[in-house]
């Protein structure tokens, strides 16, 4: 799993059958403090009508998204988990950088 920022909605003219209904969002990674990480945007399924701005627990797991969906037939690797309203740090790993605690 990671910690990632919604950048934006994808639309498509043709999605697959078992995709309809859903939203597609581009999302991006994010360090604990919101900073961006990579330079890679990641195209995730949404069921829990997260938005632009919103920090959200992405999995990039084939099985995982398969649970969740009930079926084996949607073409999905990457799907929005949680949408996170509050991190707070309350013991750091050994050698771990100091974050502010409670940030949004």
């Amino acid at each position: 799993m990671l910690l990632a920022k919604v950048k934006g909605n994808l639309v498509s003219t043709q999605k697959n059958p078992y995709l309809k209904g859903h939203k597609l969002l581009l999302v991006h990674q994010v360090d604990l403090k919101g900073k961006y990480l990579g330079k890679k945007d990641i195209i995730a399924l949404d069921m829990l009508d997260s938005g632009i701005g919103d920090t959200v627990l992405v999995v990039q797991e084939g099985a995982a998204v398969m649970q969740i969906l009930g079926h084996r037939k949607a073409p999905v690797h990457t799907m929005i988990v949680a949408i996170v309203d509050n991190i707070e740090i309350t013991k750091l790993p050994r050698g771990g950088i100091p974050l502010s605690a409670g940030q949004d």
